[in-house]
């Protein structure tokens, strides 16, 4: 048993460093950046943002950064991992293609078998959410595609799962800058950027939806990682949502992460789940 839902108790997952990355203009947060970030603030943001993790009793594991691969510090992304392993990805753009190979040597290192592969089409776990433990959201955005969810759906639907498409506005990039699911009935979005079937779908599971701003989504308003037992990390900048997720009994542990963001990533973003209770 590995990941079974999106909102559990969060146990261990896998991170990279950010000692390359760069604001690569490859999304259009990246895009109003100048290409060379500070790396030494990455580095203690990063710092701060693992020990988060460890203050919370969530077991961080590293693949090492490399600068063949500079966004790999976003490994959410080469995948998804459900509880019988994990999926692996493909992406879109070609200063990332290293990360399938090295993140799938560390999957292997780590023990977690692969139960799906992207061998055509795209996709890239920024665009993966669970709505339950047998209820999987995949979003097309920027970077996965209807050819990617179909090799999907056709390795993980004898399992047992349903697999939701859900298409949103390219600019957005990924399905986790529009909406988070944060417990296990309450979410954080720009509803009116996510398809109408989408939402009522939701409504239907008793999902709330904490309602954001389309400009919130390059804040990185949706962009909140679940702890599970009512905990997320989110921005000490998210001041609306915090408050709002306070208002219905979260725990919110704030991180003051700037710099990192210039690249177009978030918390969730950053974190690759390895194993939930």
């Amino acid at each position: 048993m590995y990941v079974k839902n999106g909102t559990g108790v969060l146990k261990k997952v896998l991170l990279s460093k950010p000692e390359y990355l760069k604001a690569t203009p490859i999304n259009e947060i990246a895009k109003k950046w100048d290409l060379h970030l500070d790396i030494d603030k990455m580095l203690l943001e990063h710092e701060l943002f693992v020990q988060a993790y460890l203050d919370n009793g969530v077991e961080v594991e590293f693949l090492d950064a490399d600068a063949d691969r500079p966004n790999s510090v976003f490994s959410r992304d080469f995948g998804g991992c459900i509880k019988e392993g994990y999926i692996l990805g493909r992406f879109k753009e070609p200063i990332r293609y290293k990360e399938h190979v090295d993140y799938e040597a560390k999957m292997e290192e780590l023990g977690i078998p692969v139960v799906a592969r992207c061998e055509e089409g795209l996709f890239e776990g920024g665009d993966f959410a669970f709505l339950n433990e047998n209820t999987i959201a995949i979003g097309m955005v920027a970077r996965t595609n209807e050819q990617g969810i179909e090799e999907i759906k056709k390795a993980i639907e004898p399992l047992g799962y349903e697999v939701i498409p859900v298409r949103c506005k390219e600019e957005y990039l990924h399905l986790d800058m529009c909406f988070n699911l944060v417990d296990d009935t309450l979410a954080v979005a720009y509803k009116e950027g996510l398809p109408s079937e989408f939402v009522e779908r939701l409504e239907k599971m008793g999902i709330e939806i904490i309602p954001v701003s389309e400009e919130s989504i390059f804040a990185h308003g949706c962009n909140l990682q679940a702890l599970g037992d009512k905990r997320v990390l989110s921005l000490k900048s998210n001041q609306y949502v915090n408050e709002e997720l306070r208002k219905r009994g979260m725990k919110v542990i704030e991180l003051d992460i700037t710099e990192i963001l210039k690249a177009g990533g978030g918390p969730h973003c950053m974190t690759f789940p390895l194993l939930r209770e």
